[in-house]
């Protein structure tokens, strides 16, 4: 437990004082939550529609995995990788078996998702199977982490431009199944792609898209490697987003969801794809350290015991019915899967209706102008999505 400041500063002044201008101001002062809800400093109460951008998967203060934390904190926290840990091989043979990877497939463990991506973008350096690779493909307007190589393949020139020249050899490509047809080649070592553009705004790919993508992979010898971070861990209703599609990718990437609100990622990788890496090649102190992963084996734990795969598909259509209800003429629809949708509005006013949804005590974000983000927690149940038509109703009306 922290303990309390002395100083007369307000919370906001403190924050600029002390904290890089890396982020905007803060929004409120949280200081407690619990399922679907959370509470800031002056006792305002909040339904939480974000779950800390679609990490709490369990919601606020989940007495299993509060159990889980502290008893491994009691025993055993970090060991570094010199060691294994039952909850490390626990998780990885968990993965192994949710994502279909098989006694072939394999897992890095690491702290983030931007970790996982650069894990991922290392791997695609690897794969020189039948001559020169020297082209890696990813989506316009794609979203893949902040570091050096996951910021290479993000497909943001904004976000890239303070820090140029980028690692080379990454290209961009549109989200058409004929610029994908006209880029794969026998010259790309790996097309690195979000099955659902989440920071784009919640953008779907066009239908048969994973399916075309894993043909043509197939036939070039290109790892298929799919950025799962916000559409993994049933977040979609399915354990991972190309599940849906009936395919299988060579590598995916996690985190966010997997912890349920502690630091973990991973590249969970299938079939050759998980030759590649040798010894020495990569890792990471604090990856897949007793901590993280035991936490991470009770969150799948829970949601394969409370079947919370089928309750995100059940309630992100409950929550579809909701919105289209509320008969607002701002919302042009929604789009996503399961309990990662985005609400698309007629004005670009996305922004505003957050900041109303806020002060009506309801946490969403708005990735784009156009476009209002949902990703409650996985446990989300009626008396919640009620009471989100109602605050998010609220919000619509200032507007």
């Amino acid at each position: 437990m922290s303990t309390p400041s002395t100083t007369t500063a307000t919370w906001p002044d403190r924050y600029a004082a002390s904290m890089m201008g890396t982020f905007a101001p803060p929004l409120a002062l949280l200081v407690r939550g619990e399922g679907c809800y959370a509470w800031d400093d002056e006792g305002t109460e909040y339904l939480d529609f974000l779950a800390g951008i679609a990490v709490n998967s369990l919601g606020h203060a989940h007495p299993d995995l509060v159990a889980t934390v502290t008893e491994q904190m009691s025993t055993l926290a970090h060991v570094s990788n010199y060691f294994a840990s039952e909850p490390q091989l626990d998780l990885a043979e968990r993965l192994q078996r949710l994502a279909g990877a098989g006694a072939e497939g394999r897992v890095y463990f690491c702290n983030s998702g931007t970790e996982a991506n650069e894990a991922a973008f290392k791997l695609a350096r690897l794969n020189v199977v039948g001559g020169t690779r020297p082209r890696i493909l990813t989506l316009v307007d794609s979203f893949h982490g902040r570091t050096m190589g996951a910021l290479a393949l993000t497909g943001k020139p904004a976000m890239q431009a303070p820090f140029d020249p980028m690692p080379g050899g990454v290209e961009h490509i549109d989200s058409t199944i004929e610029a994908l047809e006209a880029a794969v080649d026998d010259t790309v070592s790996a097309f690195v792609l979000e099955p659902i553009k989440g920071e784009a705004g919640v953008l779907p790919l066009p239908d048969g898209y994973l399916r075309r993508a894993r043909e043509l992979c197939t036939q070039h010898g290109v790892l298929l490697i799919l950025d799962e971070i916000q559409t993994g861990v049933a977040r979609t209703g399915e354990w991972f987003a190309f599940q849906h599609e009936g395919v299988q990718p060579d590598a995916v990437t996690l985190a966010k969801g997997l912890g349920g609100g502690l630091p973990i990622g991973a590249l969970v990788t299938f079939g050759a794809a998980s030759a590649l890496f040798q010894r020495g090649q990569h890792g990471s102190t604090f990856g897949g350290n007793p901590l993280v992963t035991a936490a991470a084996n009770t969150v799948l734990a829970v949601i394969e015991r409370d079947d919370l795969v089928a309750n995100a598909a059940r309630r992100g259509e409950q929550l579809r019915e909701i919105i289209a209800g509320l008969g607002s003429p701002l919302i042009d629809g929604v789009r996503g899967r399961g309990l990662l949708l985005g609400v698309a509005l007629h004005e670009p006013v996305a922004r505003e209706l957050a900041a109303s949804a806020l002060a009506a005590g309801l946490i969403v974000n708005a990735p784009n102008d156009s476009t209002i983000r949902l990703a409650p927690p996985l446990i989300v149940g009626d008396a919640e999505i009620a009471e989100f038509g109602r605050r998010f109703g609220q919000a619509l009306a200032t507007l």
